[in-house]
C-alpha cells in the first residue's frame, strides 16, 4: 500500500484505524481480531523501540561531553597550580617557567572551548529530559540504600532511568472531561495534589499539638498519614513524577488547557504530554532570572511542593546555553 516503516511509526491512533479500515477495504483478507489489534501493537512497539534508541544515543552523548568537562577542568587546575608555582620559584630566582606556563594556559582554554562548541554542536532534542544523577531536590533520607545503588549504576552505564518506560495511570483529557475505562483523567490527578495539601494541614496540626517540628512541604510524612487514612493511591513516586504538571495547571491555567486539548486531539499519551509541560516552566524560570524556587515559592498552592530535580537541570542548561551565547556576541 506504499506505507513505510517511517510512516507508520509517525502515525496517530485515528490514523493507524483507518489504515486498518482501508486495508480491509482494499484486499478484504480475512483478519482476526487478535491481529488487527496486532497491527497496531506492533507499530506502537517499533515506535517505542525508535525512542528508546534515540534517547540512549542522547544521553550517551551528553555523558561524554560531561566526562570531557570534568576531564578538562581538572586539566585547568593542574596547569593553575602550575602557574603557582612558577612564580614562587621566580619569586626565589629570577629564572622562571614562563615558556611553560604561556603553553599551558592556551592549550587548556582551546581545549575548553573546544568541549562547549561540541555540546552546542550535539545538545539536540530535548537535552534537559536526559540528565545527569544529582542530589534529590527534596533533601530527604539519606543517599544509601540498594534502589538508589541501583538506579546510580544504571545512569553510570547509560541507561536512562528517570524516563524508563512505565504504564501511565492515567490519560490525556480536556478540562471538565471524565475518563472512561480503567484509566483516570487528568482532572483526578490535579485533584490528587489538593488531597495532599489537606493532608499537609492534618499533619501540620499533629505537629502543633505534639510540640513537634511542622513541615512545611508535603514529605514523606505526609504520604505516610494518606496511606494511614486510607488514601493508598497517593504515593511520592506519583505525584513526583506528575508535580510539574500541577504547577503549569496552577500558573497558567490557560496554557495548561490548551495543551491538554492539542494532545489529546493528537492521540498521544499522558507521558508525552507529560514532558511537552516542562518547557512553559523553563520560559517563566527564564523570565524571572531563572528563579524556579521563587516562581514556586511565590504560588500559594505550589509553595507545599519540591521543585522537580529535572526541572532544575533543565533551567541550568538553558541557562547556560543563554550565557554561552551571550560571551560569544
Amino acid at each position: 500500500m506504499g506505507f513505510t516503516v517511517s510512516t507508520l511509526v509517525n502515525m496517530t491512533e485515528l490514523e493507524i484505524d483507518d489504515l486498518v479500515q482501508a486495508l480491509l477495504d482494499g484486499f478484504h483478507p480475512d483478519l482476526l481480531v487478535g491481529e488487527k489489534y496486532g497491527l497496531k501493537s506492533a507499530i506502537r512497539a517499533e515506535k517505542r523501540r525508535l525512542e528508546e534508541d534515540m534517547n540512549r544515543q542522547r544521553l550517551q552523548i551528553l555523558l561524554k561531553a560531561g566526562k570531557k568537562r570534568a576531564a578538562d577542568e581538572s586539566n585547568k587546575g593542574a596547569a593553575l597550580e602550575g602557574q603557582r608555582v612558577s612564580r614562587e620559584h621566580q619569586g626565589d630566582n629570577d629564572m622562571g617557567f614562563a615558556d611553560v606556563v604561556v603553553s599551558a594556559g592556551p592549550l587548556n582554554l582551546n581545549s575548553k572551548e573546544h568541549v562547549l562548541l561540541e555540546q552546542n554542536r550535539l545538545n539536540f532534542g530535548t537535552p534537559g529530559l536526559l540528565s545527569f544523577p544529582e542530589p534529590s531536590s527534596d533533601n530527604e533520607g539519606r543517599k544509601g540504600g540498594r534502589k538508589k545503588k541501583n538506579r546510580l549504576l544504571s545512569q553510570e552505564n547509560g541507561e536512562d532511568v528517570d524516563d524508563r518506560q512505565r504504564e501511565h495511570p492515567f490519560i490525556v483529557t480536556e478540562p471538565g472531561e471524565l475518563a472512561r475505562g480503567k484509566k483516570n483523567g487528568l482532572d483526578y490527578l490535579f485533584s490528587l495534589y489538593e488531597q495532599c495539601a489537606k493532608f499537609l494541614e492534618e499533619v501540620q496540626q499533629m505537629s502543633k499539638e505534639r510540640g513537634e517540628k511542622c513541615p512545611t512541604k508535603v514529605t514523606n510524612q505526609v504520604f505516610r498519614h494518606a496511606k494511614l487514612k486510607g488514601a493508598s493511591y497517593i504515593n511520592k513516586p506519583k505525584m513526583r513524577h506528575y508535580v510539574h504538571c500541577y504547577a503549569l495547571h496552577c500558573l497558567d491555567i490557560e496554557q495548561s488547557n490548551h495543551f491538554r486539548k492539542l494532545y489529546k486531539e493528537r492521540g498521544e499519551n499522558v507521558g508525552a504530554w507529560r514532558q511537552a509541560c516542562y518547557y512553559p516552566l523553563v520560559e517563566m524560570a527564564r523570565r524571572n532570572g531563572w528563579d524556579i524556587e521563587g516562581v514556586f515559592n511565590r504560588n500559594e498552592k505550589l509553595r507545599i511542593w519540591y521543585v522537580p530535580t529535572k526541572l532544575r537541570q533543565l533551567c541550568h542548561v538553558e541557562k547556560s546555553k543563554d550565557s554561552d551565547s551571550c560571551s560569544y556576541d
